[in-house]
């Protein structure tokens, strides 16, 4: 692809989804109402706010709660999230309704953070918030697109493949004899962080599920910092960022998190540069400068004649201070309000004056903060802020960069001399919404496009995982990794009888195999059905026997906490967590829970039709992550006769039945 193409073809691209994420959410906030989209988990409604006061950042918090006090509803809206808040009689898109991002998220409550001071009507009855599109990723993306012709020809090249990048010559003898910080890596850990030291240009981390790619990551970031170089560690979400900030942060290294406050995780908040800044002299003048400026706006509002144009009758306000120092009036404005407007506007002058200083105090002590950091991290739309728009980076370390699109890694990309990349193209890709966008290959990641284009020479794939018992192992490893993993040997053989030795009693669900799978496909009440108005599936059957399983592993003794119900569609999660209400149980989408673990993982493939029909479960890499989930007992729950039309379903049931683990219901 050349150079014009390639920034022509992304824009578009970006554009595409950019229109579709806003035209779903804005299209079913006008076709549901308030109470349909609180069912869905996108909304609260009747809801109501209380002042809890300046917060992190200066950012304004209010604390929302059910009038009734009651329980907030299960939602999809999580801490971070951005949130359109409306007033009654209003639709929520209209003027003057604010948004505000989620800054903690209790069983009873939300707390939203705003930028600016919200309207009063937040603090009364009846308050509706709703999922909202942040539109500033979109914009970042764009600009990092257009950085892109800025590069250096031979970097732009070896982008598009049409230069080999390359290694520093001589590097491999020192690198061979290098000191790790952590001791305990294995040799491909250990071969990824030389290789990624002696690459000039880019390198890939290939980390199958459970091999410690973000510990191979600290430690390369590590290295770096001790060689004298400066850091940009980003990935694409807030919870793989605060993952790096939390590892690098236990070793001792100097790390600055950047971002909303209230997308930063409470542990890990006086990392952040928020937290940080409050210990700078500067920028306690500066909030001292701010707190005076609103006291001053206070005083505009209460005792001063706002100039609006009823009053300013086309007057600037150049125009007014004349008048006003001249004793005179004009166009029947009385005296008196020339008066009161020329103090409005000196005392406005005396506020913008006092905001500009803060402004510039708050600079110099955010800067002083990033000089003296060893690591930043940063979410890749976060890297595009203003607060890193000066800011140049040595190295990029890209944790999760299979989950970015292109466009979103190019932000890191470009604030850095060279960049490393960790992730895995064999799980799941970046979500794209817009079909045409999907097929247009935005949801294949940089990451992936390299690896096409130079294979194995600038990629080490880690080989020993530390997540699964061998058998749960087995199938995903000789499918997806060539046979290459090899399960350590503290998990090799771990089961879920270690742990809770009473779980033997239950033959039901063959409580001495790692990996079981109860196939329904000759029993009635198995079918899938979509509801009206939804394009997902239940299948009320499979949510009835995991509702089963799950209460025969409690009353055994394993904890909630421990256990993990994942199912490929959004109507079936919903459908399992309003018939299993328990403290810790953990209820998500395949999409949701990729990157996690639990000790027990119970699978619902929900698909269950005389046709064969699998539709999006034939992306073979969701099948990875919901098979690579679980560290001592898989439970896989579906029909065989339609999951098995796939040829990939159908041996990993086969391999099931050779392990002795196939039950039919």
């Amino acid at each position: 692809m050349e150079e014009e193409e390639y920034i022509r073809h992304f824009s578009a691209l970006v554009e595409l989804e950019r229109e579709e994420q806003m035209r779903l959410h804005e299209e079913e906030m006008k076709r549901l109402s308030g109470r349909q989209r609180e069912e869905k988990g996108r909304a609260f409604i009747r809801m109501r706010g209380k002042s809890q006061g300046l917060g992190l950042g200066g950012k304004y918090m209010v604390r929302f709660t059910k009038q009734n006090a009651t329980k907030l509803p299960e939602s999809e809206i999580e801490v971070g999230d951005l949130v359109l808040v409306s007033k009654p009689g209003t639709a929520p898109w209209d003027e003057g309704n604010p948004t505000g991002t989620v800054a903690e998220k209790t069983s009873y409550s939300i707390v939203v953070a705003f930028d600016d001071a919200p309207p009063g009507f937040v603090f009364r009855k009846d308050i509706r918030i709703d999922l909202f599109v942040n539109d500033i990723t979109f914009q970042r993306m764009k600009e990092a697109l257009k950085a892109f012709k800025r590069l250096p020809k031979w970097r732009r090249e070896k982008l598009l493949g049409k230069r080999e990048p390359e290694f520093n010559a001589g590097a491999g003898d020192e690198l061979e004899e290098l000191e790790f910080f952590n001791e305990s890596l294995n040799n491909s850990q250990r071969e990824a962080v030389r290789k990624s030291l002696a690459a000039r240009d880019f390198f890939l981390i290939h980390g199958p599920p459970g091999t410690g790619k973000t510990i191979t990551c600290v430690e390369v970031i590590s290295q770096l910092v001790s060689r004298g170089y400066r850091v940009l560690a980003a990935a694409d979400s807030n919870v793989a960022v605060d993952n790096l900030v939390e590892r690098l942060d236990r070793i001792g290294l100097n790390v600055v998190r950047i971002g909303h406050p209230a997308r930063v995780i409470p542990a890990l908040r006086r990392r952040s540069i928020d937290y940080l800044v409050q210990d700078e002299q500067d920028y306690r003048k500066a909030q001292e400068l701010r707190e005076k400026a609103y006291a001053i706006k206070e005083q505009m509002e209460e005792r001063f004649t706002f100039p609006e144009m009823r009053w300013r009758r086309g007057l600037s306000d150049e125009a007014i201070l004349r008048l006003a120092s001249e004793g005179k009036t004009t166009r029947g404005i009385p005296k008196k309000k020339i008066e009161e407007m020329k103090r409005w506007i000196e005392l406005k002058q005396d506020v913008d004056a006092l905001f500009k200083d803060a402004r510039a105090l708050e600079d110099r002590a955010v800067r002083r903060i990033l000089k003296n950091a060893a690591v930043i991290c940063v979410t890749n739309s976060t890297a595009g802020s203003e607060l890193l728009g000066s800011e140049k980076f040595d190295i990029a370390v890209i944790d999760e960069a299979t989950q970015s699109t292109e466009p979103s890694s190019l932000i890191p990309v470009l604030k850095a001399k060279r960049f490393i990349m960790a992730g895995d193209h064999k799980q799941l890709p970046p979500t794209v919404l817009n079909e045409e966008a999907m097929r247009g290959s935005l949801s294949r990641s940089m990451f992936e496009r390299l690896l096409a284009l130079y294979g194995d020479k600038i990629r080490v794939m880690l080989e020993v995982q530390y997540r699964m018992n061998e058998e749960i192992a087995e199938f995903p490893n000789n499918e997806f990794y060539e046979g290459r993993l090899r399960a350590d040997e503290r998990v090799r053989w771990q089961t879920i009888a270690e742990l809770v030795p009473s779980i033997t009693e239950l033959e039901f669900v063959m409580a001495d195999k790692p990996l079981v799978f109860i196939d329904t496909a000759y029993s009635a009440g198995f079918e899938e059905r979509m509801r009206r108005g939804s394009t997902s599936r239940e299948n009320e059957g499979e949510a009835r026997l995991v509702k089963f399983i799950v209460e025969r592993l409690l009353d055994a003794g394993v904890r909630a906490e421990d256990i993990a119900v994942i199912s490929p569609y959004d109507d079936q999660v919903a459908l399992i967590r309003m018939m299993l209400q328990v403290e810790g149980l953990e209820i998500k989408t395949v999409d949701g829970f990729q990157g996690r673990e639990k000790e027990v993982v119970i699978v619902s493939f929900v698909r269950s039709n005389k046709f064969g029909d699998i539709g999006f479960l034939s992306d073979l890499r969701r099948l990875n992550v919901s098979i690579t989930r679980a560290k001592r007992k898989l439970i896989l729950i579906g029909n065989s006769q339609t999951l098995g039309r796939e040829g990939c379903y159908r041996r990993l049931i086969a391999l099931v039945k050779s392990r002795g683990g196939y039950k039919r219901v």
